[in-house]
Protein backbone atom coordinates (compact mmCIF):
# COMPACT_ATOMS: atom_id res chain seq x y z
CA UNK A 1 0.00 0.00 0.00
CA UNK A 2 1.49 4.02 -1.09
CA UNK A 3 2.75 5.84 1.69
CA UNK A 4 -0.45 8.86 0.62
CA UNK A 5 -3.03 5.95 1.26
CA UNK A 6 -1.53 4.98 4.19
CA UNK A 7 -1.69 9.13 5.75
CA UNK A 8 -5.35 9.32 4.27
CA UNK A 9 -6.36 6.03 6.49
CA UNK A 10 -4.67 7.55 8.97
CA UNK A 11 -6.40 10.92 9.10
CA UNK A 12 -10.04 9.24 8.26
CA UNK A 13 -9.63 7.37 11.07
CA UNK A 14 -8.63 9.89 13.94
CA UNK A 15 -11.52 11.93 12.49
CA UNK A 16 -14.02 9.07 12.83
CA UNK A 17 -12.69 8.48 16.67
CA UNK A 18 -15.39 9.56 19.52
CA UNK A 19 -14.55 13.60 21.17
CA UNK A 20 -13.77 11.71 24.15
CA UNK A 21 -10.89 9.82 23.22
CA UNK A 22 -9.32 12.62 21.28
CA UNK A 23 -9.50 14.97 24.46
CA UNK A 24 -5.98 16.40 25.08
CA UNK A 25 -3.91 15.33 28.19
CA UNK A 26 -2.47 17.55 30.59
CA UNK A 27 1.13 18.14 28.91
CA UNK A 28 3.59 17.07 31.64
CA UNK A 29 5.25 19.46 33.87
CA UNK A 30 2.51 21.79 33.43
CA UNK A 31 -0.96 22.53 35.47
CA UNK A 32 -3.77 21.54 34.11
CA UNK A 33 -7.10 19.66 33.52
CA UNK A 34 -5.39 16.39 35.59
CA UNK A 35 -4.88 18.13 38.49
CA UNK A 36 -8.10 20.35 38.39
CA UNK A 37 -9.67 16.66 38.54
CA UNK A 38 -8.67 15.11 41.18
CA UNK A 39 -8.75 18.69 43.17
CA UNK A 40 -12.19 19.07 42.62
CA UNK A 41 -13.03 16.05 44.37
CA UNK A 42 -10.51 16.69 47.43
CA UNK A 43 -12.04 17.56 50.62
CA UNK A 44 -8.48 18.14 52.85
CA UNK A 45 -6.13 20.14 52.23
CA UNK A 46 -3.68 17.28 51.90
CA UNK A 47 -5.44 15.99 49.39
CA UNK A 48 -5.39 19.05 47.37
CA UNK A 49 -1.48 19.90 48.33
CA UNK A 50 -1.11 16.12 46.59
CA UNK A 51 -3.20 16.91 43.64
CA UNK A 52 -0.88 19.97 42.61
CA UNK A 53 2.04 18.15 42.76
CA UNK A 54 1.24 15.67 40.71
CA UNK A 55 3.57 17.68 37.45
CA UNK A 56 2.45 21.22 38.39
CA UNK A 57 4.11 22.12 41.91
CA UNK A 58 7.51 22.98 39.80
CA UNK A 59 6.07 25.29 37.33
CA UNK A 60 4.04 26.98 39.86
CA UNK A 61 7.97 28.01 41.75
CA UNK A 62 8.93 29.09 39.14
CA UNK A 63 6.28 31.34 38.39
CA UNK A 64 6.26 32.69 42.20
CA UNK A 65 10.17 33.05 42.18
CA UNK A 66 9.55 35.12 38.84
CA UNK A 67 6.95 37.12 40.62
CA UNK A 68 8.87 37.66 43.93
CA UNK A 69 11.94 38.69 41.32
CA UNK A 70 10.20 41.12 39.35
CA UNK A 71 8.86 42.69 43.18
CA UNK A 72 5.32 42.65 41.98
CA UNK A 73 2.93 44.16 44.74
CA UNK A 74 0.30 40.94 45.71
CA UNK A 75 -2.65 42.99 44.53
CA UNK A 76 -0.62 44.33 41.36
CA UNK A 77 -2.20 41.93 38.58
CA UNK A 78 -0.97 44.15 35.77
CA UNK A 79 2.97 43.80 37.08
CA UNK A 80 2.50 40.23 36.72
CA UNK A 81 1.21 39.99 33.58
CA UNK A 82 3.42 42.15 32.14
CA UNK A 83 6.73 41.11 34.04
CA UNK A 84 5.63 36.94 34.46
CA UNK A 85 3.24 36.60 31.63
CA UNK A 86 5.36 34.13 29.89
CA UNK A 87 6.28 32.25 32.69
CA UNK A 88 2.87 32.33 33.61
CA UNK A 89 1.52 30.74 30.23
CA UNK A 90 4.56 28.11 30.05
CA UNK A 91 3.18 27.21 33.83
CA UNK A 92 -0.15 26.17 32.90
CA UNK A 93 -1.71 23.95 29.79
CA UNK A 94 -3.23 25.92 26.75
CA UNK A 95 -6.91 26.91 26.39
CA UNK A 96 -9.60 24.94 25.17
CA UNK A 97 -9.28 25.52 21.28
CA UNK A 98 -13.71 25.40 21.72
CA UNK A 99 -14.28 27.57 24.38
CA UNK A 100 -16.80 25.78 27.09
CA UNK A 101 -19.58 26.82 27.56
CA UNK A 102 -20.21 27.66 31.89
CA UNK A 103 -22.72 25.96 33.35
CA UNK A 104 -23.51 28.58 36.36
CA UNK A 105 -25.60 26.16 38.04
CA UNK A 106 -25.13 22.53 37.79
CA UNK A 107 -28.12 21.59 39.60
CA UNK A 108 -31.02 23.20 37.92
CA UNK A 109 -32.17 22.37 34.45
CA UNK A 110 -33.45 19.14 32.58
CA UNK A 111 -29.94 18.02 33.13
CA UNK A 112 -28.77 18.03 36.56
CA UNK A 113 -28.31 15.49 38.30
CA UNK A 114 -30.94 13.48 40.30
CA UNK A 115 -30.22 11.28 43.35
CA UNK A 116 -31.83 9.69 46.16
CA UNK A 117 -34.68 11.63 48.04
CA UNK A 118 -32.36 14.21 50.28
CA UNK A 119 -33.61 14.46 53.69
CA UNK A 120 -34.57 18.03 54.34
CA UNK A 121 -31.94 18.51 57.26
CA UNK A 122 -29.20 17.76 54.67
CA UNK A 123 -30.62 20.52 52.12
CA UNK A 124 -28.32 23.27 51.78
CA UNK A 125 -25.11 24.89 51.45
CA UNK A 126 -22.43 23.61 53.91
CA UNK A 127 -18.86 25.13 54.42
CA UNK A 128 -15.84 22.90 56.07
CA UNK A 129 -14.67 24.19 59.17
CA UNK A 130 -12.06 21.63 60.31
CA UNK A 131 -10.70 17.96 59.31
CA UNK A 132 -8.89 15.47 60.47
CA UNK A 133 -5.41 13.93 59.95
CA UNK A 134 -5.41 9.89 59.89
CA UNK A 135 -3.03 8.51 61.53
CA UNK A 136 -1.99 6.31 58.09
CA UNK A 137 1.50 5.12 60.52
CA UNK A 138 -0.15 3.53 62.92
CA UNK A 139 -3.84 2.93 61.22
CA UNK A 140 -5.71 3.78 64.25
CA UNK A 141 -8.80 5.66 64.75
CA UNK A 142 -6.94 8.73 66.99
CA UNK A 143 -7.58 11.68 64.78
CA UNK A 144 -6.27 15.25 65.24
CA UNK A 145 -8.25 18.12 64.85
CA UNK A 146 -6.90 20.69 62.50
CA UNK A 147 -8.60 24.27 60.87
CA UNK A 148 -8.73 23.77 57.07
CA UNK A 149 -6.42 26.15 55.48
CA UNK A 150 -8.02 29.64 54.02
CA UNK A 151 -6.49 29.18 50.48
CA UNK A 152 -8.44 26.40 50.00
CA UNK A 153 -11.98 27.07 50.76
CA UNK A 154 -14.22 24.49 50.20
CA UNK A 155 -18.20 24.01 50.14
CA UNK A 156 -20.60 21.63 49.92
CA UNK A 157 -23.98 22.29 48.23
CA UNK A 158 -26.80 19.57 48.41
CA UNK A 159 -30.66 19.85 46.59
CA UNK A 160 -33.34 18.47 47.89
CA UNK A 161 -33.63 16.00 44.60
CA UNK A 162 -30.12 14.71 45.39
CA UNK A 163 -28.06 16.60 43.32
CA UNK A 164 -24.69 18.16 45.10
CA UNK A 165 -22.00 20.59 43.83
CA UNK A 166 -18.50 20.14 45.79
CA UNK A 167 -16.76 23.36 45.29
CA UNK A 168 -12.88 24.30 46.31
CA UNK A 169 -11.61 27.93 45.58
CA UNK A 170 -7.37 28.03 44.93
CA UNK A 171 -6.54 31.46 45.20
CA UNK A 172 -3.51 33.32 43.90
CA UNK A 173 -1.62 32.23 46.81
CA UNK A 174 -1.26 28.56 45.32
CA UNK A 175 -1.50 29.13 41.49
CA UNK A 176 0.54 32.66 41.45
CA UNK A 177 -0.82 35.95 40.57
CA UNK A 178 -3.40 36.70 38.23
CA UNK A 179 -4.57 33.07 38.58
CA UNK A 180 -7.46 31.86 41.06
CA UNK A 181 -9.75 28.99 39.88
CA UNK A 182 -13.31 28.10 41.30
CA UNK A 183 -12.71 24.29 40.85
CA UNK A 184 -16.41 22.42 40.98
CA UNK A 185 -17.58 19.21 40.71
CA UNK A 186 -20.75 17.45 40.82
CA UNK A 187 -23.62 14.55 40.01
CA UNK A 188 -25.87 12.56 42.45
CA UNK A 189 -25.76 11.92 45.97
CA UNK A 190 -27.00 8.83 47.20
CA UNK A 191 -28.60 8.51 50.67
CA UNK A 192 -28.65 5.07 51.95
CA UNK A 193 -30.18 5.22 55.10
CA UNK A 194 -29.57 7.80 58.04
CA UNK A 195 -25.85 7.20 58.52
CA UNK A 196 -25.20 6.36 55.21
CA UNK A 197 -24.30 8.80 51.88
CA UNK A 198 -22.42 8.52 48.40
CA UNK A 199 -21.19 11.03 46.90
CA UNK A 200 -21.37 10.27 42.80
CA UNK A 201 -19.32 12.63 40.94
CA UNK A 202 -20.48 13.02 37.52
CA UNK A 203 -18.79 16.07 35.66
CA UNK A 204 -17.44 19.28 36.73
CA UNK A 205 -15.72 22.71 35.60
CA UNK A 206 -12.61 24.82 36.64
CA UNK A 207 -13.48 28.47 36.26
CA UNK A 208 -11.63 31.55 36.58
CA UNK A 209 -9.03 33.79 35.58
CA UNK A 210 -5.68 31.96 34.42
CA UNK A 211 -2.35 34.84 34.00
CA UNK A 212 -5.04 37.05 33.75
CA UNK A 213 -7.30 35.86 31.16
CA UNK A 214 -10.73 33.98 32.19
CA UNK A 215 -11.05 30.30 31.39
CA UNK A 216 -13.33 27.25 32.01
CA UNK A 217 -11.62 24.31 31.83
CA UNK A 218 -13.99 21.31 31.38
CA UNK A 219 -13.58 18.10 33.58
CA UNK A 220 -16.00 15.94 31.35
CA UNK A 221 -13.46 13.46 30.64
CA UNK A 222 -11.71 13.14 34.01
CA UNK A 223 -11.76 10.22 35.90
CA UNK A 224 -13.72 11.08 39.21
CA UNK A 225 -13.97 8.37 41.99
CA UNK A 226 -16.93 9.04 44.22
CA UNK A 227 -16.95 8.87 47.78
CA UNK A 228 -18.72 6.33 50.30
CA UNK A 229 -19.16 8.80 53.97
CA UNK A 230 -21.13 8.09 57.41
CA UNK A 231 -22.74 11.53 58.28
CA UNK A 232 -24.17 12.54 61.15
CA UNK A 233 -26.05 16.20 61.91
CA UNK A 234 -25.14 17.68 65.03
CA UNK A 235 -27.18 20.83 66.46
CA UNK A 236 -29.21 21.30 62.90
CA UNK A 237 -26.04 23.49 61.55
CA UNK A 238 -23.15 21.27 61.80
CA UNK A 239 -22.31 17.86 59.24
CA UNK A 240 -20.51 15.62 59.82
CA UNK A 241 -18.42 13.48 56.99
CA UNK A 242 -16.31 10.53 57.95
CA UNK A 243 -14.57 7.73 55.71
CA UNK A 244 -15.05 4.45 56.32
CA UNK A 245 -11.91 2.22 57.03
CA UNK A 246 -8.53 2.65 59.56
CA UNK A 247 -7.93 5.99 59.95
CA UNK A 248 -11.50 6.98 59.59
CA UNK A 249 -10.90 10.77 58.31
CA UNK A 250 -13.57 13.20 59.53
CA UNK A 251 -14.96 16.41 57.47
CA UNK A 252 -16.73 19.01 59.86
CA UNK A 253 -18.76 21.55 57.77
CA UNK A 254 -20.82 24.46 59.46
CA UNK A 255 -24.46 25.44 57.46
CA UNK A 256 -23.73 28.61 55.90
CA UNK A 257 -25.42 31.03 57.52
CA UNK A 258 -27.81 33.77 54.87
CA UNK A 259 -27.14 36.92 55.61
CA UNK A 260 -29.88 39.07 56.61
CA UNK A 261 -30.94 41.95 54.52
CA UNK A 262 -29.66 45.33 55.00
CA UNK A 263 -32.64 47.54 56.47
CA UNK A 264 -34.20 50.06 54.26
CA UNK A 265 -33.58 53.39 55.26
CA UNK A 266 -36.52 54.99 56.86
CA UNK A 267 -38.25 57.62 54.49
Amino acid sequence: MRPFRLLVLLLVSLAALPAAAQAPRTVAGVCGRTNWVCVSECIDAECVDKCMREGCEDALKRLKACTSKAACAPDDTACAAKSCGLTCEKSFEPAPKSPEKLVTNPCEGDKAPKGTAVPEELVGTWVLSAASIPDTEQGEEERIDVQPRSDYARALQITPSGCFVMRTKLDDATLGRGSTLDVRAWGRLEVKDQKHLALRTQDGQAVGPVCGKERVVPLTQGKFKGGDFTYVIEEKDSLVLTVPGATRQTFQFEREKQEAPEPQPKP
